[in-house]
């Protein structure tokens, strides 16, 4: 059961670290997506109580009019085993593609090699990384390599080919066939994520059809997940807290679809917290495009998103600070006390939820 420290009462900026954990039976955390992408549930919270559905239901949820915003980002196949010069082993876990077949990426290793060190790659003959210093600059986590291989092949042809898909820390099985296909949206376009924008993965294109047959329009934004997704807060002082950066584009014709949905009256629904960082980081900064590292906790005024769907996320993220936020804290609690009763499967394979943006967040 969920017992958060406080759960009501607080003022914006009072919340704590622990104003988020809750303890999660390890049952609950899906390690292989339901059967078809709309059989998973949905919990709907859109209104002041929970009601247990399926995500196929989702079209008598909305109404015509209403305004679907989706991450078309695409997740690449990110992760990389090899071997360095003493046989030691390096995983690498590529963040960015960067130009001149530079890439930036994690590196977990027992001993760091030196700059200009060349690893041997898992995959082919003569593929590689080579070891140019840390980035973005000397004292960043994240480390830059050029990646290559005989033929001269670009970054991204190399992970396609010879890279594994990142599935999330939490997932403990290895990757699979199924994997690539599932942990992948069905309209994916911009290659560039290291995690998926997992809400949109209940959705097929049987879905997407009949809701646009319902009037419901559908418009798009591109989010490179980081892995930084997955990053613990470790401070309970939430302002102490630094937010990782990722790259975003909220394009002129998704601008224009959510000025005319707004002059209607009608209701902007983002699918998914990426979706909803982006169209937010937008509104705020009046910037289409570049690198956000937006903070949402609770007190934050939202601009453009009435509504979001989103997956469960996991104890003390920044992704349960943002949809707290948005849906207020004690109701967003009281949701997840409900799924865990109810055994809703939880993370980047789980079940879904509907919220409703909080009339006064708290």
């Amino acid at each position: 059961m969920i017992q958060p420290a406080r759960s009501q009462g607080l003022a914006p900026g009072r919340f704590t670290l622990a104003d988020f954990d809750f303890d999660l039976p390890e049952g609950l955390i899906a390690q292989q997506p339901a059967q078809q992408r709309t059989s998973a549930r949905l919990l709907d919270g859109s209104n002041s109580c929970a009601v247990d559905r399926v995500f196929h239901a989702l079209p008598s949820l909305l109404r015509p009019g209403d305004l679907l915003v989706f991450n078309d980002t695409r997740v690449i196949k990110a992760r990389l085993f090899g071997e360095k010069s003493t046989g030691g082993r390096v995983e690498l876990l590529v963040e960015r593609v960067l130009g001149g077949n530079q890439v930036a990426a994690h590196m977990r290793v027992s001993k760091k090699p030196e700059v200009g060190s060349t690893i041997k790659l898992h995959g082919a003959a003569g593929l590689c990384a080579t070891l140019l210093g840390r980035w973005p600059d000397a004292d960043g986590a994240l480390f830059r390599f050029v990646l290559s291989n005989d033929q001269g092949e670009d970054p991204h042809t190399l992970l396609e080919r010879y890279g594994r898909v990142p599935l999330p820390p939490y997932i403990t099985h290895a990757d699979t066939p199924q994997d690539a296909e599932r942990y992948q949206t069905v309209f994916a376009k911009h290659p560039g994520a290291v995690a998926a924008p997992t809400a949109a993965l209940h959705f097929d294109q049987a879905l997407l059809d009949a809701l646009g047959a319902m009037g419901i329009a559908q418009a798009q934004v591109t989010l490179h997940v980081g892995a930084g997704t997955f990053q613990p807060v470790k401070t309970q002082d939430l302002a102490e807290h630094r937010m990782h950066s990722e790259w975003y584009d909220v394009p002129a014709a998704t601008q224009a679809a959510i000025a005319q949905c707004q002059s209607r009256g009608d209701r902007v629904i983002a699918v998914g917290t990426t979706t909803l960082r982006s169209l937010e980081t937008w509104a705020q900064n009046g910037q289409a495009r570049g690198e956000t590292s937006i903070f949402i906790t609770p007190g934050f005024r939202f601009q453009v998103v009435d509504r979001l769907i989103t997956n469960f996320h996991l104890p003390k993220s920044t992704l349960m600070m943002l949809v707290s936020a948005f849906a207020g804290h004690a109701h967003l609690m009281a949701l997840y006390a409900h799924a865990i009763q109810a055994n809703y499967r939880f993370f980047s394979y789980g079940d879904a939820m509907l919220l409703s943006r909080d009339a006064a967040p708290t």
